[in-house]
């Protein structure tokens, strides 16, 4: 089973935000599931590299809590 995580990102406002960080996130390797909740302004995702994921919401142009 893959690890899961939640991310905390308090830029996360409307659905656009939601977009931009789910282009980055979902082709990274090993993701299996990714949903944001932009009313929690969270993250969460299943499978992939730690790093990997902090970085695309970076480049996304996120900043995580």
């Amino acid at each position: 089973m893959s690890e899961t995580r939640i991310f905390t990102v308090p830029g996360i406002s409307c659905d656009h935000c939601k977009r931009a960080i789910e282009e980055k996130v979902s082709p990274l390797e090993g993701v299996e599931t990714l949903d944001i909740d932009v009313a929690a302004k969270t993250v969460t995702v299943s499978g992939g590299d730690t790093r990997s994921i902090e970085s695309a919401i970076v480049d996304a142009g996120y900043a995580i809590a």
